[in-house]
């Protein structure tokens, strides 16, 4: 299965799919970027070979109404959460490879483990309010 594409059609089904303890994998990148079209191939491999995870693709210029201001850097930007707890949002390689890495170093935690990851630092509370992908979907 390939990752899916946020449109307006879908996200109503996405916010649904988000529910509960689902992993979510999110690529925030944009369709005039180059880097960004190279690396959705091994995005989409990635979601294969991770069926029971929902991996989002998402072009933040075309679908900031339904995400809001999510503030990327530079491309490919990843998010990883479980439930309400986001793991991880930053700027990557254009290796799918590293964030099969941040997925797998995350996902064998208990749900203690990873409530303790998120409020370990300033930055990774901020994550929890600002760049929670569910929230926003339900927000906006």
């Amino acid at each position: 299965m390939a990752s899916i594409t946020l449109e307006p059609h879908n996200q109503q089904q996405l916010t649904q799919r988000m529910q509960d303890d689902v992993w979510v994998v999110a690529c925030l990148c944009a369709a005039w970027c180059d880097v960004c079209t190279n690396y959705r191939p091994g995005f989409d491999e990635l979601a294969a070979q991770h069926p029971d995870k929902l991996f989002v693709w998402i072009d933040i210029e075309d679908r900031a109404d339904l995400i809001g201001d999510f503030d990327v850097e530079n491309f490919p930007t990843l998010l990883i959460q479980r439930g309400d707890d986001v793991m991880f949002y930053g700027t990557t390689m254009p290796d799918h490879r590293i964030a099969h890495r941040l997925l797998t170093a995350h996902e064998g935690k208990s749900a203690a483990e990873l409530k303790a990851y998120t409020q370990s630092s300033a930055e990774y509370r901020e994550w929890q309010d600002e760049r929670n992908l569910r929230q926003a979907l339900t927000q906006n």
